[in-house]
């Protein structure tokens, strides 16, 4: 078996890279174990002076690893660029507050001193997808090293370069060997590796598909495991929304990353008061946004990942249409070379149809009318998952209410879903469970030891 990469704007491929063997597999397992018995006992400081280092290399090569990315999974250039500077700042965010974040916590008890510390579990091992290689990465990496772990990346099969990267970038930022490692594995291949003592936890960003199959095994291995998986995001207009500075992000949120984003903006429910105005705007907006060469600045939208992905979103939309949704743009695969596909929106989708109950990953937006905002929260709530959503209003009550009434693990309010490395990032539903970034997140892989001196 060998991970190839196909650029999906020429479809021609760029890099192979063979699987490992079982007996790589185990050397790096054992490596990473080794790794661990002196990288737990390390400081705060030391492991914040090798991650700044990382973080500094990565930043001096950015242009070069925004076109990997770029090569590998078709996002612009502009947002591949975007991609680094935002996984370098997030090392620098562990690097410099990973210490005060694991302080230990003094808790007043019956004892004479009690409270709580936060200790490293061991390896590591993140299964990571292809939309944001380097960043998915990073996040999981980041903060699991500064707390003390190790870690083993899984990454997905169409990102090898992008996995080598980051392998190469620790090593060459003066981390031990052990401490983070990428094995070429297939899937096949993580139920031995899960069940291995010497794996400790397993965090999984991917489909909700995928996070079954993991987190039956974490669980029948008793491993730790969080879990980020997809989502239908609900992106709120309310009567009081100010459009002229909606409509552009609303934009913005469905056509980020291809379209190709867990958080992007899917469903767009609208108030009957401000429908009209605002689907008119919205149509002309996706109909002028710019597909084309990734590498170009004038290209809003790339190609899609691949062939499978660009036609699973083109049976989406058909079935859609056969059963009644209207295409207002787009709507239809773009021929020639590359797996492109226009921004798409429909109109009176029912739910019974493909995009009226699947998570839509590619650059097609469905637009919902609804009496009220009681309503939008309502269908807001309608669906499986609970990953984040959106209010678009000036009305603070109507913000309110829609954050305290979405079901989500995150909910914005005049901004689109983002992830940011001081606030938790993660799910409810069938989004998963567990949090990613901040606090929340360095301390998911940690052992919450409870301390009590008499």
């Amino acid at each position: 078996m060998s991970f190839i990469a196909i650029n999906p704007t020429t479809e021609e491929v760029i890099a192979e890279y063979p699987a490992h063997t079982p007996e790589e597999v185990e050397a790096a397992l054992a490596a990473s174990a080794q790794a661990f018995k002196k990288w737990r006992t390390t400081s705060f400081e030391e492991r914040a002076v090798l991650m700044i280092r990382a973080a500094e290399l990565l930043e001096g090569e950015a242009p070069v690893v925004a076109q990997l990315l770029t090569s590998e999974m078709g996002k612009t250039f502009a947002a591949a660029k975007g991609e680094v500077a935002k996984s370098a700042m997030t090392m620098r965010y562990y690097a410099e507050n990973a210490e005060s974040l694991l302080a230990d916590e003094l808790i007043a008890s019956p004892a004479s001193r009690s409270g709580i510390r936060y200790e490293p579990l061991g390896a590591v091992l993140a299964v990571m997808p292809w939309n944001y290689a380097l960043w998915q990465a990073i996040r999981f990496i980041a903060p699991s090293i500064m707390a003390g772990n190790v870690g083993i990346l899984k990454h997905a099969h169409n990102v090898p370069g992008t996995a080598k990267f980051l392998e190469d970038l620790f090593l060459r930022a003066g981390f031990p060997k052990g401490v983070f490692a990428n094995l070429f594995i297939s899937h096949h291949g993580l139920s031995a590796m899960i069940g291995d003592d010497r794996i400790a936890a397993v965090t999984l960003t991917g489909s909700e598909g995928a996070g079954v199959a993991i987190g039956q095994l974490a669980g029948a291995n008793l491993k730790k495991c969080v879990l980020e998986l997809g989502g239908s995001d609900a992106f709120v207009v309310a009567s009081s929304a100010d459009l002229e500075r909606t409509i552009p992000m609303a934009v913005t949120g469905r056509l980020q990353n291809n379209g190709q984003s867990c958080i992007a903006a899917k469903r767009f429910i609208v108030v009957k008061e401000r429908a009209d105005e605002f689907i008119d705007g919205f149509v002309a907006a996706m109909a002028a946004a710019v597909v084309g060469d990734p590498m170009d600045p004038a290209t809003v939208v790339g190609p899609l990942v691949n062939s499978e992905q660009r036609d699973l979103i083109d049976a989406q939309v058909q079935d859609s249409v056969a059963k009644g949704a209207v295409v207002r743009t787009g709507g239809k695969k773009i021929e020639g070379k590359g797996y492109f596909y226009p921004p798409t929106v429909l109109t009176n989708v029912p739910r019974d149809s493909r995009a009226g109950c699947e998570e839509l990953f590619g650059p097609v937006a469905i637009v919902e009318v609804v009496e009220d905002l009681s309503e939008a929260i309502e269908l807001a709530n309608s669906t499986p998952w609970g990953l984040g959503g959106s209010i678009w209003a000036t009305d603070q009550s109507e913000i309110d209410q829609a954050i305290a009434g979405i079901e989500a693990g995150m909910v914005f309010a005049n901004s689109i879903v983002a992830s940011t490395p001081e606030l938790p990032f993660g799910g409810i539903k069938r989004s998963g469970y567990g949090r990613e970034l901040s606090a929340q997140g360095i301390r998911e892989f940690t052992n919450v030891k409870t301390f009590y001196i008499a």
